[in-house]
C-alpha cells in the first residue's frame, strides 16, 4: 500500500526543506542546495542559482547535502554546505557559500575539487531567468573581452544556441521594471545563455561552460574549481521601486483563479501509446479506458528492429479493442521503399474481424515520419513515404502526413523538417535538465511558447504534440554508452510519480496548456505499466521503487476521465494568479461547464474563483481517497458530490498535491 508520501509524488520521503530568505529587498528561499525564487515584491527575478555536475552524456549527477551552517538574521543571511557527488567513476566535491546583504547583494561562491578522474561534460554554476519576466526584456551583456552591448532576450523560443550575442559573458543584466536592473557577474569560468524554452523549462538558463569548447573532457583526481555568481541590484530609479529597503514579508493571499468564458479553445484530440511492456489488454483495461473516449493509439515502428511486426499486430489488436484510430509513427531509412513494402505487405494482411472494424483503426490515420539516423524528418523521407502510400492500394484513409522529430523542439528547432507537410510533431517531457517536483511543477508554462513560435516557423501547419511523458524515452544528445542498469534500479524512463498525485496535477497543467495553445492532437503516456496510466493485473517489476496497486488506475487516469466526459467540447480560458503552485482548467460542452484544479504544491492551497457563479458539485482527490479512486475507479466517480453554496466567488482549500473537479449542478 503506498504511503502518504508516495501518494503524493512517488517516493517514501518528506520533501526538501524550503528556508524563506531575505537579502534587503530580495526575498527568496533556499532548498537542497539552491537558491530559488528571487523577488523584488511580486516580480521575479531569477529563477533559480545552483551549480551542476554533468556527466560525459549531460546525466546530472546528484548531491548529497552535509555540514549545513546557518547564519538568518532579518534581512541577511549566510549558508554554508558540502555537496558531494558520487556515481560511477565519477566522485566529485564541493564547498558553497552563500551570502545575502542587506542592500539585496547575493554572493554564491563554489570551490569543488575531483576525487577521482572522470569525463564531465560540465561541472558549475547556472543561472535561471523566467520567462515570464524575460521574454522579449531589455539586457545588457557585458562580454569577458570588456565589450558591452544591448540585447533583448528573444520573445519567441531561439533556434541558435546560446542566444546570440549571449556568449562569453563576465555579467549579464536584464531589467525588471523600468529603470531598475539586475545584474549577474560570473568569475572562475565563462559563461552563456541557452534558450531552455526548447525543452518546456520555463527559464532562460546562463551556465558555464561554453558549448563551444569540445566535451566530454577529462577531469584528473585532485584538480580544483572554484566559481561565483553576484546578483546586484542597479538602477536610476531603484530607490522608487515598493519594497526596496522594506523587510517586513506580506502576509500570504489567496490563490485567484480568472475565468473568461467569452475566449474559448477546442480541446485537441487525446491519445495514449501503446504499452511498451506488450502484454495482452484485458477486459477490464479495456472498460476503463474505453471510458476515456480517447481517439487514437500510438505506435512506433522502427524498421531495423525486427520486432515491429509484432508490434504492428499488437497495437492493431489494441486498437480495435478500443475502438480508436492508429498514429502510425515511422522510423524509416532513406532507403524508404524496402521498409514501406514490408510495412504494406503486414497491413493486407491484418485479419481483423470484420471490415467495418479495419477500417475504423485504419481510416484517417496519421503517419508520424522520422528518419533513422538523423534529428528530423528529412525532405527525402517525407516524400518517400508519400509517394509510396499513394501509389499503393493500401487499407488506409485519409491520411495525414507529419514531418518533426521524436525528441525534444530544440531538434526541431535546429533541424526543420519540411514546412509544407500535412502537420508538424514533437514531443515533450518534463525532465531533460531538472527533476525536482518544484521544477516538474514549472514546466507546463514553457508550452505555449514553444506551440506559439512553431506556428510562426511553420505558418499554418498543424500541431501535433506526440508523445507527452515525464521523463525522456531516450537520450538524443548522447556522446558515449548509458552506463548499465544497476539491479533493483528503475529504468531512465520510468518515474514513480507516474503513480501520484503530482503525476495527475502535472498531467492537468499540461492539458490546460495544449488546449489554450489551440494544439491539434496530443499523445500521453502509455495504455498500461509504469509509464502508462493505469497499473497492470500483475502489478509493478520493482514494488518497492515503483509502489502501485496491481490492477487499480493511476491518480492521472481521472484527469483523463475527466477530459473524456467533455470529448468534443471546448476549453474556457483561465488565469491563475500563482500557476507554479495551482493551475486551472475550465471544460465546458453545451450547458454543461467543469472546472478542475491541480494543487503542484506540498502546502496547502487557499483558492477562489472569479468569473463564474453558481452552484457546483465538488469531487476531491487527495491522499485521503486516492487509494479508493485507484482500486475502484467506476465507483469512486459516479459517488456523490459534496455541494458548494451558491455564490458569486466560489472558494475552496485544497490539500497538498490535491486535485478538484468543480461541475455546475
Amino acid at each position: 500500500m503506498p504511503t502518504a508520501f508516495q501518494l503524493r509524488y512517488g517516493r517514501d520521503e518528506p520533501p526538501a526543506e524550503r528556508i524563506p530568505l531575505r537579502a534587503g529587498p530580495l526575498t527568496l528561499c533556499f532548498e537542497a542546495g539552491d537558491l530559488r525564487y528571487i523577488k523584488l515584491g511580486e516580480q521575479e527575478v531569477i529563477r533559480c542559482i545552483y551549480a551542476a555536475v554533468r556527466d560525459h552524456n549531460w546525466g546530472t549527477v546528484p548531491g548529497a547535502i552535509s555540514d549545513e551552517q546557518y547564519e538568518i538574521a532579518e534581512d541577511s543571511f549566510r549558508i554554508r554546505y558540502l555537496s558531494q557527488h558520487h556515481q560511477g567513476e565519477i566522485h566529485f566535491i564541493w564547498r558553497a557559500e552563500i551570502i545575502g546583504e542587506t542592500d539585496g547583494t547575493i554572493r554564491f561562491t563554489f570551490d569543488g575539487e575531483a576525487k577521482t578522474t572522470f569525463l564531465k561534460n560540465r561541472i558549475g554554476f547556472c543561472a535561471l531567468h523566467p520567462i515570464r519576466e524575460c521574454a522579449g526584456v531589455r539586457c545588457r551583456a557585458h562580454y569577458t573581452s570588456g565589450r558591452k552591448e544591448e540585447l533583448t532576450f528573444p520573445k519567441l523560443v531561439a533556434a541558435e544556441q546560446p542566444v546570440k550575442g549571449l556568449h562569453d559573458l563576465a555579467s549579464l543584466t536584464h531589467e525588471i521594471k523600468p529603470g531598475v536592473w539586475a545584474e549577474l557577474r560570473f568569475e572562475g569560468d565563462v559563461f552563456e545563455t541557452e534558450d531552455q524554452r526548447n525543452w518546456i523549462d520555463a527559464s532562460f538558463k546562463t551556465f558555464c561552460t561554453p558549448l563551444k569548447i569540445p566535451y566530454p573532457v577529462e577531469v584528473k583526481a585532485g584538480t580544483c574549481l572554484r566559481q561565483s555568481v553576484e546578483l546586484r541590484l542597479a538602477g536610476d530609479r531603484l530607490a522608487t521601486v515598493d519594497g526596496v529597503g522594506a523587510v517586513a514579508v506580506s502576509p500570504p493571499r489567496s490563490i485567484t483563479i480568472e475565468i473568461d468564458d467569452r475566449t474559448t479553445s477546442r480541446l485537441p484530440l487525446l491519445g495514449l501509446g501503446v504499452a511498451s511492456h506488450g502484454q495482452p489488454i484485458t477486459d477490464r483495461e479495456v472498460r476503463r479506458l474505453m471510458a476515456l473516449r480517447l481517439n487514437h493509439l500510438r505506435v512506433d515502428l522502427k524498421f531495423d528492429d525486427e520486432r515491429w511486426r509484432t508490434r504492428l499486430a499488437y497495437a492493431l489488436q489494441n486498437a480495435e479493442r478500443l475502438q480508436t484510430r492508429i498514429e502510425l509513427a515511422l522510423h524509416v531509412s532513406n532507403l524508404a521503399a524496402d521498409d514501406l513494402k514490408d510495412l504494406v505487405e503486414e497491413l493486407t494482411a491484418v485479419r481483423l474481424p470484420t471490415i467495418e472494424t479495419r477500417q475504423r483503426s485504419l481510416a484517417s490515420s496519421r503517419i508520424l515520419v522520422f528518419t533513422l539516423g538523423e534529428k528530423s524528418t528529412s525532405e527525402h523521407s517525407l516524400r518517400a513515404v508519400q509517394r509510396f502510400v499513394q501509389r499503393h492500394d493500401l487499407p488506409l484513409h485519409d491520411i495525414m502526413f507529419g514531418a518533426g522529430t521524436n525528441a525534444d523542439f530544440y531538434q526541431l528547432n535546429q533541424f526543420r523538417p519540411p514546412g509544407d507537410a500535412d502537420f508538424i510533431c514533437w514531443s515533450m517531457n518534463s525532465q531533460v535538465h531538472a527533476f525536482d517536483n518544484g521544477s516538474l511543477a514549472e514546466t507546463p508554462e514553457a508550452v505555449p511558447q514553444q506551440v506559439a513560435s512553431a506556428k510562426e516557423y511553420f505558418r499554418g501547419a498543424p500541431m501535433v504534440i506526440s508523445p507527452i511523458t515525464l521523463k525522456p524515452r531516450f537520450n538524443p544528445v548522447a556522446t558515449g554508452p548509458e552506463p548499465p542498469l544497476s539491479p533493483g534500479e528503475l529504468p531512465p524512463q520510468v518515474d514513480p510519480r507516474q503513480m501520484s498525485l503530482l503525476g495527475a496535477g502535472w498531467t492537468l497543467a499540461m492539458l490546460k496548456q495544449l488546449a489554450e495553445s489551440d494544439v491539434d492532437s496530443a499523445t500521453f503516456y502509455e495504455t498500461t505499466g509504469w509509464c502508462g496510466i493505469m497499473e497492470t493485473e500483475a502489478g509493478p517489476p520493482l514494488p518497492v521503487k515503483f509502489p502501485s496497486i496491481p490492477g487499480a488506475v493511476f491518480p492521472l487516469y481521472h484527469v483523463f476521465a475527466d477530459l473524456g466526459e467533455f470529448a468534443g467540447g471546448q476549453t474556457v480560458i483561465s488565469r491563475s494568479s500563482k500557476p507554479l503552485r495551482v493551475e486551472s482548467l475550465v471544460l465546458r460542452h453545451g450547458e454543461r461547464l467543469s472546472v478542475l484544479l491541480a494543487n503542484l504544491s506540498s502546502e496547502p492551497q487557499s483558492v477562489t474563483l472569479n468569473g463564474l457563479s453558481g452552484s457546483w458539485q465538488v469531487r476531491r482527490l487527495n491522499e485521503t481517497n486516492a487509494v479508493q479512486a485507484m482500486r475502484e475507479p467506476e465507483a469512486w466517480r459516479t459517488a456523490q458530490r459534496e455541494v458548494l453554496p451558491n455564490r458569486s466567488q466560489p472558494c475552496l482549500e485544497l490539500m497538498a498535491f490535491e486535485v478538484v473537479n468543480l461541475l455546475l449542478a
